[in-house]
């Protein structure tokens, strides 16, 4: 399976396996097998009535009175549940915007207007050509929408740009981080993972001075020891004052 990485308005990093073709066949065969299923229940129920009128156009006209929610399935099953259907749920996929933010009813009403095209036009071929050959595997409905499939079974990872882990009774050290703004402090973390995984201390040591600097003090700690300092007093003043 593919990832999607997405990136929210608070700096944190979402990591999600985009559902696969196969999954997202399966989530539509089982709609298709309820929805057949209700027809069927219909079918009996209103057979009964068959002798209590004496045309078959009343029961006739019963059958499209049941059978017309179903023409909306897809549309109220994905906007109550968030992106999900009962086969999407059982084989744990949903519908998500690639930017993060909650679909909206219209998002919904595009995806399922253009399932005229990807799953009724020619079988179906158009949607399985389209998310075959896309690289986040989106049918039309998705691309229009802004929208993609994922697997939800397992715990995205989620990965912070900006936020560290601090103690309950965690107090700052470096008063001025304030000075800093959202796109410094991930910039220095970026370099700081970067340069502490290759154990680079040339470029620690270069990062801590830049740091000491722009910040105007002379600490005594360690480079690493700093710039994790830096980085949890920006969380807590960050939090704190939010």
């Amino acid at each position: 399976m593919a990832n999607l990485e997405i990136n929210t308005t608070q700096n944190v990093n979402l990591d999600y396996k985009i559902a696969s073709f196969g999954w997202r066949i399966l989530a539509l065969l089982i709609d298709l097998s309820l929805l057949f299923l209700y027809f069927y229940l219909i079918g009996q129920i209103t057979s009964l009535f068959e002798d209590l009128f004496t045309d078959k156009w009343s029961v006739l006209a019963l059958q499209n009175i049941l059978f017309f929610p179903v023409m909306f399935y897809s549309l109220y099953m994905n906007i109550l549940f968030q992106g999900r259907t009962v086969g999407k749920m059982m084989v744990n996929i949903r519908v998500v915007r690639l930017d993060g933010y909650p679909l909206h009813w219209s998002h919904y009403m595009v995806r399922w207007m253009l399932r005229l095209v990807d799953i009724w036009f020619l079988s179906g071929t158009i949607g399985i050509l389209v998310i075959l050959l896309t690289e986040k595997s989106q049918r039309l409905g998705d691309a229009a929408a802004g929208s993609v499939v994922i697997y939800t079974k397992k715990k995205v990872r989620i990965s912070h740009t900006i936020l560290e882990e601090l103690e309950t009774h965690y107090k700052p050290t470096f008063l001025t981080v304030t000075q800093l703004s959202d796109k410094d402090v991930r910039l220095i973390k970026e370099t700081f993972l970067i340069a502490k995984k290759s154990r680079d201390y040339k470029t620690l040591n270069a990062l801590r001075l830049k740091v000491e600097s722009v910040l105007e003090i002379n600490s005594e700690f360690y480079d690493i020891q700093f710039i994790d300092t830096v980085l949890k007093d920006y969380n807590y003043f960050t939090q704190n004052m939010g």
